[in-house]
C-alpha cells in the first residue's frame, strides 16, 4: 500500500510510527541507486568492514549475499545522542489541512513525519534521542534516552503536536533554543525544524541562540521547512484575496501581482542571509521544502552522523 494511502487510512497522523518506517524503507530501498549503496536493509546492525580491524565479527552470509565486508554490531552501548527541537507556533500549521498525503503535507506535518524517521534509525541502531516541542511557550521536554517506552512517548508527543490547532501563537525561537542548549549537557547531534518566522525581527539575537546550541561541541542541523510554492515563489492567482498573518491575525488585502516579485526578492534574500550565517557558524543549514521528498532530511542525517561520530 502506498504511503499516501497510508497516511488517508489512519485519519492522519494516528499512526505516525508506521508512517515513518515506510519512509525509511522506502529511503533504504532507493539508496542501492545512491552513493550509500553500500548499505543494506540492514544497515542499522552493521558497519563497514575497515582494512585492518580484526576478523573476527564480520558477517560472512552478508559477504556472500552483497560481495562486500561487514562486521556485526554487538556494543549495546549508545553511540550517538540526538536531540530534535521542533517548533510548533501557529506558522508552522501553514497551510491548514483537513487531509493528510504524502504529496500534501504542511510544515508541521512534515517535520512531525521527518523527525518520525529520523527516530525509526536512531532506534534501530540503540541510539538515545530527546525531544523539544516549542510555540509561544515551552511546551514539551524530554531527554536523551533510548528505551520504547520513551520513542512511543516521543511519538505521541509529535502525533499531537501535528494535529493541535494553535490560535495566534507566536514564538520567539531565540528564547527557547537558549533554554533548550542549558538542558543538552553531553555532547550531541542537534536537529531544528522551524520555518524561522518569529515575532521579533532582530536576526542576530535567533542566531546568538543557535551559536549557544553549539556549546559543548554540539553538532546543529538546522532544517529550515517551508512551502515553497505558497511562501517563496508565491504561487496564487491574481484575483483578489485577504491574507492573513495566522500568528497575529492580521491581514492585507490585495492581488497577488502586485507585489510578487518584490515579495519574493525579499524572500530570497532572507534565505540567502540565513545560509551565510549558517555557514559562518559552521552550523548546517538544510533547505527543506515541505512539498519534496524526505530523502534529504535522511541523507543528511547519515552524512552528519557520519562526521559526528
Amino acid at each position: 500500500m502506498k504511503l499516501q494511502d497510508e497516511l488517508n487510512k489512519a485519519g492522519g497522523f494516528k499512526n505516525l510510527e508506521h508512517l515513518a518506517k515506510q519512509v525509511v524503507e522506502g529511503f533504504i530501498s532507493g539508496m542501492h541507486k545512491s552513493p550509500f549503496h553500500g548499505f543494506s536493509a540492514e544497515f542499522a546492525e552493521h558497519k563497514i568492514y575497515n582494512q585492518g580491524e580484526s576478523t573476527r565479527h564480520i558477517d560472512w552470509k552478508l559477504f556472500a549475499k552483497t560481495d562486500k565486508l561487514y562486521t556485526k554490531r554487538y556494543d549495546d552501548e549508545t553511540n550517538l545522542r540526538c536531540h530534535i527541537i521542533l517548533d510548533n507556533s501557529s506558522s508552522m500549521h501553514y497551510p491548514k489541512m483537513n487531509n493528510y498525503a504524502l504529496s500534501n503535507l504542511n510544515k508541521i506535518a512534515f517535520s512531525a513525519l521527518a523527525s518520525a524517521a529520523l527516530m525509526h534509525i536512531l532506534k534501530k541502531q540503540r541510539d538515545a534521542v530527546g525531544l523539544s516541542i516549542y510555540s509561544d511557550a515551552y511546551d514539551f521536554y524530554a531527554p536523551e534516552k533510548g528505551s520504547e517506552r520513551h520513542h512511543q512517548m516521543l511519538l505521541h508527543q509529535l502525533e499531537d503536536a501535528v494535529t493541535a490547532d494553535p490560535k495566534n501563537k507566536q514564538t520567539d525561537t531565540y528564547v527557547y533554543l537558549h533554554q533548550i542548549a542549558e538542558k543538552i549537557h553531553r555532547r550531541s547531534l542537534i536537529f531544528v525544524f522551524t520555518d524561522m518566522f518569529q515575532a521579533s525581527t532582530d536576526q542576530e539575537k535567533l542566531f546568538e541562540a543557535l551559536r549557544h546550541l553549539k556549546h559543548n561541541k554540539h553538532e546543529v542541523v538546522l532544517f529550515h521547512v517551508h512551502d515553497k510554492n505558497k511562501e517563496v515563489t508565491f504561487d496564487f492567482n491574481n484575483k483578489p484575496k485577504k491574507f492573513i498573518d495566522i500568528e497575529t491575525g492580521e491581514y492585507v488585502n490585495l492581488y497577488a501581482d502586485q507585489v510578487k516579485d518584490n515579495y519574493k526578492k525579499e524572500v530570497l534574500n532572507y534565505f540567502n542571509d540565513l545560509k551565510m550565517k549558517c555557514l559562518q557558524y559552521k552550523i548546517k543549514y538544510v533547505n527543506a521544502d515541505v512539498n519534496q521528498a524526505f530523502d534529504k532530511i535522511l541523507t543528511t542525517y547519515m552524512i552528519e552522523r557520519e562526521k559526528f561520530i
